[in-house]
């Protein structure tokens, strides 16, 4: 009897073990089949992956894109720029330590803080370009193709109508990229910038010279730099190192340029690579 209790529950193991591994079987072919099912339920044509609007005529602008991180040069130049602005917190603080350097700057504006803070900026933008940064620096690669075009396009008109000049550079919030945002950019004409050296304000509290000196060293010919002129006070040790890290710079052999000089003075690759 004990026998025959230790054999049938040998059999009920085996048998439930079964219907687990079967389970397990099952259970991952559904998940891919839900996967497969959600993907085609997502609104890829027009949507935030999509660089495409749906079957009909593309309206593309020119009908090409390009997106810049940096330049190839051998000359010692460097592109200095501000997101996130303006504000009158920091915005006047960047610009007079620019103007003491005769420094030229390209600032991505907020086209909500544009509406809002539009005055600083008066007659102070004279060697300095500007980009949009949105209109209120939302993600955009989450918004589908709709959203993310009426979003620039009303960043674009309200930077317009404040400085006088039409942008013609783009650096989407956090540097996030989607077909939705790509497909906006291009029907607007825009060049898509982003960088390839970022301040480390987070790194070195409290020690604006530490800071610049690691700038400074991390820049190569070429270099797009990303700077703030909003946002959480440790920022402000980039702003406060501004002067240490122009010098350091300029004692490198470096030039200061706007983007859009930058990208005029690039080298043409080299023929086979």
């Amino acid at each position: 009897m004990a026998d025959g209790v230790g054999r049938w529950g040998r059999r009920a193991v085996l048998r439930r073990a079964g219907l687990v591994v079967g389970g397990g079987v099952l259970g991952a072919g559904a998940t891919v089949e839900t996967t497969w099912i959600a993907d085609r339920k997502l609104p890829l044509a027009g949507g935030p992956a999509s660089a495409t609007l749906g079957s009909d005529r593309q309206e593309v602008g020119a009908g090409e894109l390009s997106v810049v991180w940096g330049v190839r040069t051998e000359q010692r130049l460097v592109a200095l720029t501000f997101d996130d602005g303006p504000r009158p917190q920091w915005t006047p603080m960047a610009l007079d330590t620019l103007d003491q350097y005769a420094v030229p700057a390209t600032f991505f504006l907020v086209g909500e803080r544009v509406r809002q803070h539009g005055g600083i900026l008066r007659d102070r933008l004279g060697r300095h370009e500007v980009g949009n940064h949105s209109w209120a620096h939302h993600d955009l690669a989450r918004k589908d193709a709709t959203e993310v075009y009426d979003d620039l396009r009303r960043s674009h008109e309200a930077i317009t109508e404040a400085v006088g000049v039409a942008p013609r550079l783009l650096r989407p919030p956090y540097g996030h990229l989607g077909g939705a945002v790509l497909h906006a950019a291009v029907r607007l004409n825009y060049r898509l910038v982003l960088w390839s050296v970022q301040m480390l304000e987070g790194r070195f509290p409290d020690d604006p010279a530490g800071h610049a000196r690691r700038i400074v060293a991390d820049v190569q010919p070429g270099a797009i730099l990303l700077a703030h002129d909003v946002g959480p006070a440790n920022r402000l040790i980039a702003l406060r190192g501004l002067p240490d890290m122009i010098t350091g710079l300029r004692d490198r052999g470096f030039t200061f340029v706007t983007v859009s000089e930058l990208l005029s003075r690039a080298s043409l690759p080299r023929a086979g690579g």
